[in-house]
């Protein structure tokens, strides 16, 4: 073989291995001689520090990867439970203010049926008032006496008063009572040494108090 046939051939191993360490090289003259690495003992040594070294970088490296993958994955269920309690509470959410609306609107109908009630039952009090009134303008004639016109009228008031007690509306007292500004209107006030300090001595007009609550202040004139 020539010595140019022999360098082609040693180039075209060295292409087809080009990871490997070649046991020898091709001297000049086409012989083969021994690798420098073979010779120098540390050489190979650092070798195998450095392939050992880059193993162990590999399987840190796959067991930081392992670990972020669990970590990953705890977040991941995590975040599916989180997403499940949300809904969960958004649903609750929807049906207390489906319920609340709901109230709301029962509450607005038994208000207005409860006034409704309380209405029909005052009316139908003074219904009977009515139907008295209704015949005394019937039985009222040209030869009828001032005096039977007053006793129907009082008839009529008495049973008005009767119907108020009935329904718990009662009148306030004021003549010769100390002045109270929660249930009277002083609309007149007067110097008299005859009557007490801030004494009422006259009622213009009677108020009427349901319970603890005045319907009507009574009109009055206050002495001293």
């Amino acid at each position: 073989m020539s010595e140019k046939k022999r360098q082609n051939h040693a180039q075209a191993c060295d292409a087809e291995n080009p990871n490997e360490i070649d046991a020898g090289s091709v001297t000049d003259n086409g012989t083969t001689s021994k690798d420098s690495s073979e010779k120098d003992p540390n050489v190979n040594s650092e070798e195998k520090e450095c392939c050992s070294s880059e193993q162990n970088d590999s399987e840190s490296g796959q067991t930081n990867v392992n670990a972020l993958q669990e970590e990953l994955e705890a977040v991941r269920n995590e975040l599916a439970e989180k997403t499940s309690k949300c809904s969960e509470y958004f649903d609750k959410l929807q049906r207390t203010a489906a319920e609340f609306d709901n109230f709301k609107k029962r509450s607005i109908k038994e208000k207005e049926a409860l006034y409704t009630d309380a209405v029909c039952d005052v009316v139908s009090a003074f219904l009977p008032v009515i139907d008295n009134v209704e015949r005394a303008l019937k039985a009222i004639s040209d030869d009828s006496s001032a005096q039977t016109l007053k006793e129907g009228v009082e008839m009529i008031f008495k049973q008005f008063g009767d119907v108020l007690k009935k329904i718990g509306v009662e009148e306030i007292k004021a003549l010769n009572e100390t002045f109270d500004p929660m249930r009277h209107n002083a609309v007149m006030h007067v110097e008299d040494e005859a009557y007490g300090h801030s004494v009422v001595i006259e009622e213009f007009q009677k108020g009427y108090i349901y319970k603890d609550k005045v319907i009507r202040y009574s009109m009055v004139k206050v002495a001293n």
